[in-house]
C-alpha cells in the first residue's frame, strides 16, 4: 500500500525534496522557513481526504501547533515543525509538557519525522532523500487515523443530511394533518401564525412557519445534550413560544420521541462523540450540523441568506481592529458608555462572543457592556438558537454566573428600520428589539449575506423587499450611479451599508463588515463609493480575492476563496470611520498575493492581527468614483460619447454626442429563447 501511496503522490513528493534541498543550500535554518515545503506536501493529501488545514490554530488549552487538520468540525491531526539544530526528542516531550494533542500528531526537524499516535511512538522516518518510501508510509499512518467513535460520527453528519429532507417531509406529513384534524393544534397555530405575520412578515406561509416548526423539532434535543442544558426551552424566550405550538401537536397521538427515534443512532453518536470536549469543539460541531441541515433541508434558505459559517481569523480581525479604531480614533474602549455595538446578523453569534472575550474587562465593566450595550439581531431560527447558547456560555466563562444576552433579538434588521411592525413574535422579544431601536448605536460588525436575489429566476426566491431602505438607496447610490442597469444596488450586503451609515444617525462610529469585493470596481456601484465617502470619513478594505466567478489565468490569480470555496464571489472586510471634525476623506486599501491557497489568505489576516498590522495603500478616487486604477480611464473620458441621456431630452448643458438617441437597442431579455444558429432548433425551444 506504501508504494501506491508513494505513487499517488510522487510529484508533491519531488517538489518537497527539491524545495527543501534549495532551502539548506541556501542557508535557511529556522523552522518558519523550513516547514513551507512540507506544508506544500501536506496539503494536497489532506485536501484528497475531505481534511482542512489551519495554521498556527489556537487550540483551547492556548497552545498553537504549526499545524492542525479538521474534517466535520473536529480535530484528525496536527503538525509541528522545528529546525535542524533543535533535538527533536526533547523538544517533542517538552510540547506534550506544555499540553499539545498526543492522540496524532507528526513532528519534524529537517532530518526526520516522528509520528505520535494515541501517546505513543507509532513510526519515526528519516527524511533523507533517497528514503523516501519511510516518509511516504508515515504520512499514510497519519492521514489514515481515525479512532472508532470520529468514524461513527463522519457516518451519522453524512446520515443526517441525507436523512433530514425525508424526515422533514413526513413531519410535513404530521403537521399538514395536524392542520385538518387536531383542533388543540389548531388554535395553538392560529395564534401562533398570527404572531408570525404581526412579528416577522406580513406575507409569511404556513409552509415557512411549518419550517420553523420542523427546524426547532430536529435541532432542539442536539442543543439539550450536546450542550447538557435541559432548560433551553424555558429559558430562551423564541423557544418558548414555539414549543407551546409543538405541546399542543404532541398532545393527541404524534410522539416527539417515539417519532424521532429514526434518528437516535446519528444523534447519538454526535452527542457521544461531543461528549467531553471543549466548548469551542462543541460550538464547532453545532455549527456543523447547522451548515448540513439548511444543506440537506432548505437549499432555498442557504441560497438567500447566505449559511456559511464566518472563519474564527475573520472575526478575530475585525474584531480586534474595531477595539484598536476605537482607541486610535476616539480614545475610546468596549467599557466606555458611548460604545453601543449592534451586529445585525449574528449568524451563531462569533461576533458578539469574540468582542466579550478581547474586551479584557473587570466584572463590572463586562456586565454592563454585557446587558446594556451589546445587541445581535438573527432571523433563521437554528443560528438564533446557537447563538443565545454562544453568546450566553460565553459570558459565562468570563463572569462565572449565568445571565441570559437580553441584547438577542429574533428580528430581521431590515424590517426595524421599516417601522410596520409593532409586535416582534413575543413580549419579551419585542422588548428587546425596542431596547435596541431606542439605542445610540456607534458600532456595527458582522457578515452581512451577499446574494443578489437568487441563483435562477425559476426557483421562485426572491429576497424580501424593504421599501423605505430601497427608496434609500435609490435617492443615494442609485441617483448617483451612471449605470442604466442597477439591480446589484438591491444586493443584501449593500442594503447593509446603507442601512448601516443610516443607523449611526449622524453620530460617530465604526462600521465594520465582512463583504462582497463587487462594490470595489463595479460600474453600477459607483454610486456606493461615492456615497460611503460621504457616510464616512475613511474607509479601509482587505481584499481576499477568490472569486469564482471568472476564468482562465485570472481566476487562477485569485486563489482560493478564504471560506474554502463554499461560496463563489469574491471578498473582503470593510472597515468605515466616521469621525466629525474630519473634512478630508481617505480610502485605504490591501490585497493578498496572486494563486494564495484559502489557508494561506487565513493565517496571513491572523498573523496581520488587526488593522493596525496592514501595510494599507492610500487609495485616490477620481471624478467617477473610481478608487482602483482604470486602464485608459483618462483618455477614455476625452473622448466624443456616441449617446447622451441629457443630451437626447434636450437638457441645458448637455455634453456633445455623435447620436441624438440613446438606448439600450434591441433587448428582449430572452435572447436564449429568441435566438440561434439552427432555424428548427429555434423553432423547437419556442
Amino acid at each position: 500500500m506504501t508504494r501506491s501511496f508513494y505513487d499517488q503522490y510522487k510529484r508533491h513528493f519531488d517538489k518537497f525534496y527539491a524545495k527543501r534541498q534549495t532551502d539548506l543550500a541556501q542557508g535557511a535554518a529556522h523552522e518558519l522557513h523550513l516547514r513551507e515545503a512540507f506544508i506544500d506536501l501536506l496539503e494536497p493529501i489532506a485536501k484528497d481526504r475531505g481534511w482542512k488545514l489551519f495554521r498556527e490554530r489556537v487550540l483551547p488549552n492556548r497552545k498553537r501547533p504549526d499545524l492542525t487538520f479538521e474534517q466535520n468540525a473536529i480535530p484528525r491531526g496536527y503538525y509541528e515543525a522545528k529546525d535542524s539544530n533543535d533535538d527533536l526528542d526533547r523538544e517533542i516531550e517538552r510540547k506534550f509538557g506544555l499540553g499539545y494533542p498526543k492522540f496524532n500528531i507528526l513532528f519534524e526537524d529537517t532530518r526526520q519525522a516522528v509520528l505520535i499516535q494515541d501517546g505513543r511512538e507509532a513510526l519515526r522516518a528519516s527524511l533523507a532523500p533517497d528514503r523516501r518510501l519511510e516518509l511516504a508510509r508515515l504520512l499514510e499512518m497519519f492521514f489514515s487515523y481515525e479512532a472508532p467513535d470520529i468514524a461513527r460520527y463522519d457516518e451519522a453528519l453524512a446520515a443526517f443530511k441525507e436523512q433530514v429532507p425525508a424526515l422533514a417531509e413526513s413531519l410535513g406529513r404530521i403537521l399538514a394533518d395536524a392542520h385538518k384534524r387536531q383542533r388543540a393544534f389548531q388554535a395553538a397555530y392560529a395564534e401562533f401564525r398570527q404572531t408570525c405575520q404581526d412579528s416577522i412578515d406580513p406575507n409569511i406561509s404556513d409552509a415557512q412557519i411549518d419550517e420553523m416548526l420542523i427546524q426547532h423539532l430536529l435541532t432542539e434535543r442536539l442543543i439539550r445534550k450536546i450542550f447538557d442544558n435541559p432548560d433551553f426551552n424555558q429559558r430562551n424566550v423564541i423557544a418558548e413560544a414555539i414549543e407551546r405550538v409543538i405541546s399542543a401537536l404532541v398532545s393527541a397521538a404524534f410522539s416527539r420521541d417515539s417519532y424521532l427515534s429514526s434518528l437516535d443512532r446519528y444523534y447519538q453518536a454526535i452527542e457521544q462523540t461531543a461528549h467531553g470536549l471543549d466548548f469551542t469543539h462543541k460550538q464547532r460541531i453545532l455549527n456543523e450540523v447547522y451548515e448540513r441541515f439548511f444543506q440537506g433541508y432548505s437549499a432555498d434558505t442557504a441560497d438567500t441568506h447566505g449559511i456559511v459559517y464566518t472563519p474564527q481569523e475573520i472575526v478575530a480581525f475585525m474584531c480586534q481592529s474595531v477595539i484598536d479604531l476605537l482607541r486610535d480614533e476616539f480614545g475610546k474602549s468596549l467599557a466606555d458608555r458611548e460604545v453601543v455595538i449592534v451586529d445585525p446578523c449574528t449568524g451563531t453569534g462569533s461576533f458578539v462572543v469574540q468582542l466579550l472575550r478581547r474586551a479584557q474587562l473587570p466584572p463590572p465593566a463586562l456586565h454592563a457592556l454585557y446587558t446594556e450595550r451589546l445587541f445581535a439581531n438573527e432571523v433563521l431560527l437554528m443560528p438564533y438558537y446557537i447563538a443565545a447558547l454562544n453568546i450566553e456560555h460565553a459570558f459565562y466563562d468570563l463572569y462565572g454566573q449565568y445571565e441570559p444576552f437580553t441584547g438577542l433579538c429574533f428580528v430581521d434588521t431590515l424590517e426595524i428600520a421599516e417601522g410596520r411592525q409593532l409586535s416582534f413574535l413575543t413580549e419579551a422579544n419585542t422588548a428587546r428589539v425596542q431596547r435596541q431601536k431606542d439605542a445610540p448605536i456607534t458600532v456595527v460588525i458582522g457578515n452581512p449575506p451577499y446574494n443578489v436575489g437568487q441563483r435562477s429566476e425559476n426557483d421562485n426566491n426572491k429576497n424580501r423587499r424593504y421599501p423605505k431602505l430601497d427608496e434609500r438607496i435609490r435617492e443615494t447610490y442609485a441617483r448617483d450611479s451612471r449605470a442604466t442597469l442597477k439591480n446589484k444596488l438591491y444586493d443584501p450586503y449593500v442594503r447593509f451599508f446603507r442601512w448601516a451609515a443610516d443607523r449611526l444617525q449622524g453620530r460617530d462610529g465604526i462600521v465594520a463588515f465582512v463583504t462582497n469585493n463587487s462594490f470595489l470596481d463595479g460600474h453600477a456601484l459607483d454610486g456606493v463609493r461615492k456615497h460611503l465617502l460621504q457616510d464616512f470619513t475613511q474607509v479601509y478594505h482587505l481584499n481576499f480575492k477568490g472569486n469564482a466567478r471568472t476564468s482562465g489565468e485570472r481566476r487562477r490569480r485569485e486563489g482560493g476563496n478564504i471560506f474554502d470555496d463554499q461560496i463563489r464571489v469574491g471578498v473582503g472586510i470593510t472597515l468605515a470611520v466616521r469621525r466629525s471634525g474630519d473634512v478630508e476623506r481617505r480610502v485605504f486599501y490591501h490585497a493578498v498575493g496572486d494563486y494564495w491557497r484559502a489557508d494561506r489568505k487565513r493565517a496571513y489576516l491572523a498573523q496581520l492581527g488587526s488593522v493596525r498590522g496592514v501595510a494599507w495603500e492610500r487609495l485616490t478616487p477620481d471624478a467617477q468614483h473610481n478608487w482602483l486604477p482604470v486602464a485608459g480611464q483618462a483618455l477614455f473620458q476625452s473622448l466624443l460619447p456616441l449617446g447622451n441621456k441629457d443630451a437626447k431630452s434636450g437638457k441645458h448643458g448637455a455634453p456633445q454626442t455623435i447620436f441624438a438617441t440613446y438606448s439600450r437597442g434591441v433587448s428582449t431579455n430572452r435572447d436564449e429563447t429568441l435566438y440561434d444558429f439552427g432555424r428548427e432548433a429555434l423553432l423547437g425551444r419556442v
